[in-house]
C-alpha cells in the first residue's frame, strides 16, 4: 500500500504520514520504483499510533511510545508507566469536568429557582 493509499484508507493526512516515517518508526517500509509501500506491519503501528492519538498522546509522546516498541528490549514498563500516566491525566480531566457540570448544574438550579419565585410559583 503506497502512502497515498494509507492516507485515504485510514483518513490521515499525507503530512502526518511523512512525519511518522521521519521518526524512523515505519521500519518496514520498502521503496518500490520510488514509491513507498506499506506492508501489515506498518499498517499495525499506524493503527496502534492512531490508537494513542485518540487517547489523547501528544506527538512528541507518541514519539516515544513508538521507539520505545521498536526497541522490544524491556521497555514494557516504561511503556505502561505512559499509559499508566495518560491515565491517570484522563480521570483528572474527569473529576475536574464533572465539579464543573456540578456548578453548572447549580447556577441553572438557582436561575430556575429565582425565575419561580418572580413567576409566582
Amino acid at each position: 500500500m503506497t502512502i497515498h493509499e494509507a492516507s485515504a484508507r485510514y483518513n490521515i493526512p499525507l503530512e502526518i504520514l511523512k512525519e511518522y516515517e521521519s521518526w524512523g518508526l515505519c521500519g518496514a517500509v520498502k521503496e518500490v520504483m520510488g514509491i513507498w509501500q506499506y506492508d501489515d506491519t506498518d499498517i499495525e503501528r499506524l493503527s496502534l499510533i492512531m490508537t494513542l492519538h485518540d487517547v489523547g498522546f501528544e506527538s512528541a509522546e507518541i514519539e516515544t511510545y513508538m521507539k520505545l516498541l521498536l526497541e522490544q528490549t524491556n521497555t514494557e514498563a516504561k511503556r505502561l508507566r505512559m499509559l499508566d500516566q495518560k491515565r491517570e491525566d484522563t480521570l483528572d480531566e474527569i473529576h475536574f469536568r464533572e465539579k464543573q457540570l456540578e456548578r453548572l448544574d447549580y447556577l441553572r438550579y438557582h436561575i430556575r429557582k429565582q425565575q419561580e419565585v418572580t413567576q409566582g410559583r
